[in-house]
């Protein structure tokens, strides 16, 4: 049953004398004040209002109150704590809070969210994440948020101990000339290896050395010193071994070392060298070969366009008469000529040095003249002075 707790008429307060010390009402606004709060606080509070007047009017509504204590920072504990091999071990994170009321959880990786996926799970009220197996993409900085109603606080971040690899081994050198797994050296030369793997705890590594289908270990650790002119054969065999010894994993990688004594700088100088000769080299057939076609084609075009000319010309234009006088510019008679000579069509034989008499306005000529009189009055000839 709801308990009277007090009232006011026309601005006075009438306390219930049970509750007098612990709720105020501060009059025109009827607002409740609860001093000191405490947890059996809660629960539903009842206002009424009546207005007298000709009548009396009454009005009431509830409202509940919720009491919650603020959250305290929370810790978060890891199983095992030594840590756990990559797809072998697993992991749980546990969030602990010392106080607080209606709390919620929240687990986040690097600052986000953590949903649940395969590798992901929480168990309620998801104060408990449990990562299984782990991996090396697991790693990352993991903190645990905490909420109600009225606070939040985030743990302080912890990172999970995961023991992985090697991945990616791989081999460099300060001197010498790399082209994929081969490195050259110039005689005389020392070079420094270094071999070196993405692993955790760091790898332990070993180097070993072909000679003669035989191998052996020749130095322990991430780096290897090869001086040249110590090497007895100018072409030799090494390997680089990482070794994880948590994991149980290992890599190798291998690589061959040529001992030249022509020198890395020439060797560079002679590969620079072979592009611009045989550009050079190129260009030069391009251009000859480019100067021979237009020299044929200046050779036989004109020659090709004329005999078509001269070979479309009807047979009357080469029946008509042309006499040259020998005294025109000279720039007129620039160009070729084609002789051609009419045989008599009577078949009677030509009589040298005998003249034909004028026709046509054309002097007599000898029979044995130039082609082009030959064009001119054979025709002539024979419609004239018939034989």
């Amino acid at each position: 049953m709801p308990k009277y707790l007090l009232g006011s008429v026309n601005k006075s307060v009438v306390p219930d004398l049970e509750y007098q010390h612990k709720f105020t009402m501060r009059p025109p606004n009827a607002s409740l004040l609860i001093n000191p709060l405490q947890f059996n606080d809660e629960g539903n509070y009842i206002v009424k209002v009546n207005i007298q007047g000709n009548g009396t009017l009454s009005s009431s509504e509830k409202i509940q109150v919720t009491v919650d204590d603020p959250v305290i920072k929370p810790v978060v504990q890891i199983h095992p704590s030594s840590g756990a091999v990559e797809y072998v071990g697993n992991m749980t994170l546990t969030c602990l809070v010392e106080g607080g009321t209606r709390l919620v959880y929240q687990w986040l990786k690097d600052g986000k969210p953590i949903h649940a996926s395969s590798t992901y799970s929480c168990s309620p009220p998801n104060n408990t994440l449990h990562i299984a197996p782990v991996t090396k993409e697991d790693i990352g900085n993991y903190s645990c948020l905490v909420k109600n109603p009225v606070s939040e606080m985030e743990s302080d971040i912890i990172m999970p101990t995961i023991y992985y690899g090697p991945y990616g081994l791989q081999v460099n050198s300060d001197k010498g000339l790399k082209v994929g797994e081969v490195f050259t050296v110039d005689l005389g030369e020392a070079i420094l290896f270094d071999c070196s793997a993405d692993s955790y705890p760091p790898n332990t590594y070993s180097w070993i050395r072909r000679t003669d289908n035989t191998t052996y270990i020749i130095k322990h650790g991430p780096r290897l010193e090869v001086a040249s002119e110590n090497v007895a054969q100018k072409t030799t065999d090494y390997v680089c071994c990482a070794y994880n010894n948590i994991t149980g994993r290992r890599d190798e990688t291998r690589f061959t070392v040529i001992i030249t004594s022509v020198g890395l700088e020439k060797l560079a100088q002679k590969g620079k060298s072979l592009s611009p000769l045989a550009s050079i080299t190129g260009i030069s057939l391009f251009l000859i070969m480019s100067m021979g076609f237009l020299f044929l084609w200046k050779k036989y075009q004109p020659y090709k366009v004329i005999k078509q000319k001269l070979e479309g010309r009807p047979e009357t234009e080469y029946r008509k008469a042309q006499t040259f006088s020998g005294h025109e510019d000279a720039l007129d008679d620039f160009g070729i000529y084609e002789f051609v000579a009419f045989p008599d069509a009577s078949g009677a034989p030509r009589i040298p040095s005998r003249s034909i008499p004028t026709s046509d306005g054309v002097s007599g000529q000898d029979l044995h003249s130039t082609i082009y009189e030959v064009i001119q009055h054979i025709p002539a000839q024979e419609q004239d002075h018939p034989e």
